[in-house]
């Protein structure tokens, strides 16, 4: 979450209601939703049926009739990541109504004149018109599954126009390869990126829309970084990281590059994007976190971690066991995945965030149902 404020759960460790359990063992890497099995007794449509509640649950709560999604708790603004957020999920589900609402609103108040969304909007006025690369991406892809959903050329052709953003304002080229950038504002010297912006699936399905190679070598290169970045003594991504001579350095930030790099709110979403990843390259950068987790308990989990693996203060929110989830899945353990995810969804429905609530229902639909495949 890039710049913007921090969203926490500071809540007593011993949560009552939400049982621990210890989770074990690593294997391949083939997930669950890739082969289509299921933790024993879990019925085929379960997964689907949870997906789906998720997402409305998300929407009922956070987005508006006229299409505004609020950060209700965080004094109700709105910013482009969480209107990509709300594309994503009413794309996933059919619903129309709501997807449309969403865009129009975005296109109203948040599109650019290059045609990327800005970060901030706020008492009815933008505040921040700097874009960011996920928002762009995840908004370019939502676009592509409603197209395929709702039988409507026209926001394929939509969909095709933002990648083409995306590409001439967020993509830089290193050594003649190109890397997708934390937004306009990160393609120069220092080059900054922040590898959960990076999305292999997003990139595939505009590979595939549009047949342009570059996107496939954008997949490559967001591999090729975070896995750098996750090689030991590291063990989990970081939040941020600058190209230093062409290679990833992590750092703490983008305006604090001197302070400690972290797996924190930002990083939390590689594992589960990397987990979707359609190549088998991605699915292992995501296993290789797992062992982190395995042995964790997730009632006392806390989303910030050092690099190292080692977990640091005592924020709780659901983000951090969808997490979890992305890498279990990645490293073959759909039981696993299936407890974090529950756990997630009950620490949300308690101490529901925007952020939370976001990710439980987008970690139930990219880790256990193809709702986002979109047609080639």
């Amino acid at each position: 979450m890039s710049r913007r404020a921090r969203e926490v759960v500071v809540v007593a460790l011993a949560l009552g209601g939400i049982a621990p359990f210890m989770l074990a063992g690593c294997g391949g890497t083939s997930s669950a939703r890739r082969s289509g099995s299921q933790p024993q007794g879990q019925s085929q449509d379960r997964p689907q049926e949870l997906a789906e509640a998720a997402a409305r649950r998300f929407l009922d709560r956070y987005a508006t009739p006229e299409g505004r999604v609020r950060r209700i708790d965080q004094g109700g603004d709105t910013v482009g990541e969480g209107q990509a957020y709300g594309m994503l999920l009413a794309a996933a589900i059919g619903d129309s109504q709501r997807f449309d609402a969403i865009w129009e609103w975005t296109q109203k108040n948040l599109r650019r004149p290059d045609g990327l969304i800005s970060f901030l909007w706020q008492d009815g006025r933008v505040v921040e018109a700097e874009a960011a690369s996920d928002a762009d991406l995840d908004a370019s892809r939502a676009l592509l599954v409603a197209a395929c959903r709702f039988q409507r050329p026209s926001l394929r052709a939509q969909a095709l126009q933002l990648g083409d953003a995306i590409m001439r304002l967020e993509v830089t080229s290193v050594q003649g390869t190109p890397v997708l950038t934390a937004g306009p504002w990160a393609v120069k010297a220092p080059i900054t990126v922040n590898p959960s912006y990076f999305s292999p699936a997003t990139f595939a399905a505009l590979d595939a829309a549009s047949g342009d190679s570059r996107w496939n070598s954008l997949a490559a290169s967001s591999r090729a970084i975070t896995s750098t970045l996750m090689r030991a003594p590291s063990r989990l991504p970081p939040d941020w990281a600058r190209l230093e001579g062409g290679r990833p350095v992590a750092i703490g930030s983008p305006s604090d590059a001197q302070a400690p790099a972290q797996f924190g709110f930002d990083a939390v979403r590689t594992l589960v994007r990397m987990a979707e990843d359609p190549d088998l390259a991605g699915r292992r950068i995501a296993a290789s976190a797992w062992p982190v987790f395995a042995a964790a308990n997730p009632a006392n989990l806390p989303v910030e971690h050092e690099l190292s693996g080692r977990p640091i203060g005592d924020v709780l929110n659901p983000v951090v066991l969808v997490a979890a989830a992305g890498a279990a899945d990645a490293a073959g353990q759909p039981a696993a995945r299936e407890g974090l995810l529950a756990t997630a969804e009950t620490l949300d429905k308690r101490f529901p965030t925007y952020y939370g609530s976001a990710w439980v229902a987008l970690g139930r639909i990219m880790l256990t149902t193809k709702l986002l495949d979109a047609c080639s």
